[in-house]
């Protein structure tokens, strides 16, 4: 067992992390694999062994860190509760979420999202997809599911990047606390004037789930999970969009292999996420003292179970750093797991998988990357393409 000394890692910049994580994780996985990190006062899990392990075992590793920066920014949410308190609270959403609901009521709506985003800039031969396409595709999938029919989408997308920057301002900057104060104003307004008309006309919401569920939940609670729902529920599907178009126009081979025989898309969105997962980390807390990745950790001790480098774990996955849809499949965890696995799993695959990316590709016949214009990637907490620009024949 390693103690704290052995395990210090002075040299994690947070700076270098937001530019690419990718190089101090596998370096963390070789040598320290459960890590002391100054920088973001927390212990790095970087294994996917030690992460899977952690997520089999919350009675021993709690979601309700303390304290917490998705607590400061949107209140006591279900993804940091454990137990009876959390399986209430994802209950209530649950209904809205199962994959028959989302085939028969979602699947039309999120169709006919992305098809008037592509026909709205199909014309011009170019487009940068973060602004033209992704970010604008998230927002109003969510906009659409939360049964935020008073909101624009570009506020939506807006509130989603201030909570998101907020949850994971480990540098302390005020400007960031600043922004994302505003945001979670603005939620806050925008569900007082939804919540009265939605307690008397119920739909496929949400949010209506939420106040007409068998154990309906509170004010309180609604607003803390509209708001980490606004964040985790925008932020993924807008990046992995971005990671699984730049994955297939970097690798041609495979887009052929895609084109060929449509039912690899669903193995274009499993690597996608495995390559780039949109959320990159997120904490645990220890209950008791507790050995990890031979590391012995104290009670109360804060965890980063760093997703993104359980991803690319070379213990598990041949080459990790290549984006490969033909790989041996085995599982990722960039949903997480246990108790916790993502609530909008089902969703994100039929939203990207299945109707973003092949609508994109059919479409934009000769889609391609601009020479020169490389795509720009930033984040470690939360990771993605944040500009690809890109061209199309016809």
């Amino acid at each position: 067992m390693a103690s704290d000394a052995t395990c210090l890692d002075e040299g994690v910049r947070l700076a270098d992390l937001m530019d690419d994580p990718y190089p101090i994780y596998r370096s963390l996985r070789r040598s320290r694999p459960v890590c002391w990190v100054p920088a973001a006062a927390r212990y790095f899990v970087t294994r996917h062994a030690d992460i899977t392990y952690l997520e089999r075992h919350p009675d021993i590793f709690s979601a309700d860190e303390t304290p917490s920066l998705m607590k400061r920014v949107m209140g006591h949410t279900m993804l940091r509760k454990d137990g009876a308190a959390h399986k209430r609270e994802r209950a209530a959403c649950e209904p809205t979420l199962r994959p028959g609901i989302i085939r028969s009521h979602w699947m039309p709506v999120f169709a006919k999202i992305v098809d008037d985003l592509i026909g709205s800039f199909i014309a011009r031969g170019e487009a940068e997809l973060f602004e033209d396409f992704a970010a604008p595709c998230a927002s109003r999938a969510l906009a659409a599911l939360l049964g935020f029919a008073n909101t624009h989408p570009k506020d939506l997308a807006r509130w989603s990047q201030a909570m998101m920057d907020a949850t994971g301002n480990y540098a302390d900057d005020p400007e960031v606390w600043r922004r994302s104060e505003q945001a979670t104003a603005g939620i806050d307004a925008a569900l007082d004037d939804l919540i009265p008309h939605l307690t008397t006309n119920p739909d496929h919401s949400l949010v209506s789930g939420m106040i007409h569920a068998a154990d309906p939940l509170t004010r309180e609670e609604i607003s803390a999970n509209v708001k980490v729902i606004i964040g985790g529920g925008l932020n993924e599907p807008r990046d992995a969009i971005l990671s699984g178009a730049v994955g297939l126009l970097q690798n041609p081979a495979q887009l052929e292999m895609v084109e060929a025989d449509p039912a690899l898309w669903r193995s274009v969105f499993e690597e996608t996420i495995r390559w780039v997962a949109p959320i990159g980390m997120y904490p645990r807390q220890t209950i008791g003292a507790v050995e990890l990745g031979g590391m012995m950790l104290p009670a109360g001790a804060r965890l980063g179970v760093v997703v993104g480098s359980g991803c690319r774990d070379e213990a598990v996955f041949d080459d990790p750093d290549a984006f490969d849809i033909g790989r041996e499949k085995k599982p990722h965890v960039a949903f997480g797991g246990g108790p916790h696995f993502c609530l909008g799993a089902w969703v994100a695959r039929l939203q990207v998988g299945e109707i973003a990316l092949p609508a994109l590709f059919r479409r934009l016949r000769g889609l391609r990357l601009v020479d020169g214009d490389p795509p720009v990637w930033a984040g470690w907490v939360f990771r993605g393409p944040t500009r690809v620009p890109v061209r199309w024949t016809y």
